[in-house]
Parts: structure tokens; sequence; C-alpha cells
């Protein structure tokens, strides 16, 4: 990692002295504390997308092809420099290095949530979208296997509001907004236990199929 939980404590009450972004320290956690790598993206605004294609699919929710990703483990320093070449760039997440996500929504995933703390299964972070989208980070490559666990659980034929996202996908991290339609947030934020090591979807899949069946 690139600093320690003592450093990122460090440098959010001297962030503001030394002339670095509230974005570039969130940069710099993501890379030096989670171990995650963060692709600038593409911010919008009244559904216009600042990557300037008018036909643009995915507005404000794509990384800009200009720019370079941070890599994962990049120190204080190179992480929040390089942010600062791409100001307003929102924060993006490859998923199908360290995590994959299983995407349901959000009522349901706040159910799940509760149930899963309750039974004392192992959790990773859970994001939640301003498009009303909760998002469970799991071990890499649960897209890839999802249609075999889900009939193993006996869920292949049901009509679920789940899927996984694998690699290739990238998903907007808190607190950047999502096209323009306001903020991501954590419902679980990320811890030293969990950010780098995520439970495998096969633990958490179960709930959050019958959750998702019921809702």
């Amino acid at each position: 990692m690139g600093f320690t939980i003592g450093g990122i404590r460090e440098m959010r009450s001297g962030s503001r002295r030394r002339g670095r972004s509230a974005e570039g320290t969130a940069v710099a956690e993501y890379t030096g504390l989670w171990g995650w790598a963060v692709t600038p993206g593409a911010r919008a605004s009244a559904g216009v997308c600042s990557c300037g294609d008018a036909a643009c699919a995915a507005p404000g929710a794509h990384p800009l092809a200009f720019a370079q990703e941070v890599p994962a483990g990049a120190p204080l320093d190179i992480a929040a420099g390089a942010w600062a070449e791409v100001p307003g760039a929102a924060m993006l997440l490859p998923v199908g290095r360290t995590f994959d996500i299983l995407d349901v929504a959000e009522a349901a995933g706040r159910r799940a949530l509760v149930r899963l703390e309750r039974m004392g299964l192992p959790l990773g972070p859970v994001a939640a979208t301003p498009t009303g989208r909760a998002q469970f980070f799991v071990a890499p490559g649960a897209a890839a296997e999802l249609p075999e666990l889900l009939y193993r659980l006996g869920w292949d034929d049901a009509d679920l509001d789940l899927r996984a996202l694998g690699r290739g996908s990238h998903i907007t991290a808190p607190p950047s907004d999502l096209g323009g339609l306001g903020p991501v947030r954590w419902l679980r934020a990320p811890s030293p236990d969990t950010a780098g090591a995520p439970p495998q979807a096969r633990l958490l899949l179960g709930t959050l199929a019958y959750i998702c069946h019921r809702l």
C-alpha cells in the first residue's frame, strides 16, 4: 500500500494547506489504502456528457479516453498529482481485478445487507447509486460464474433484478456524481480487511436472490 491509515488521516487534516483537492485526497485513499486503481471519468449535466459526444450512450458514466488510470498502490503524492491533471473528472473503479460487483435494486440491497450482517456472513464494501441500485463488492470471477451459481441455488429460472459486473466494466466511486443525477455513497464503507479480499459471491447470492424475488 502507498501509505497507512494514520497517513491518510494526516493527509486529510493537512490537505487544504498543501493545496490538494478533495478529489485528489479520495483518489489517494482508494489507491493507497484500498489497493484499487482509479480511472478518470466523464461528468454530465442535464444529460449532456463532458466527453463532447452528443450521442454518448452513457453520459457521465464512462472513462475519459484521453486520461491515464491512476494505478493501485500509487502513493499519496503521485495519486493526488495525477488527479490534478484531470480537474472535474469523476472517479471510476475498474471492475474485474480486485473485485466484481453484484448489482441489485437498493431496496433489496438494504434488506439483504441487514440480513447478511445478522447472519454474520463476511461482507465487502456496498455502494448505493442515485439511480436506486446497490452494488455489492465480491471476489473477482462472479460475473462469469453467476449463471452457474444461480443454477446451483435453484434461482436460474427466476425473474430476478440481479446482475453481475466483471472485467471491462467500471463503477462510479463515492462521492463522485453519476450521470448528473447525484453522488454515489457508501452503504458499507471499505475496510482494510475487505477492500482487497471481498467475499465470494456464493456466500451472499442465496440471500440476495431470495430478497430480490420477494420484492
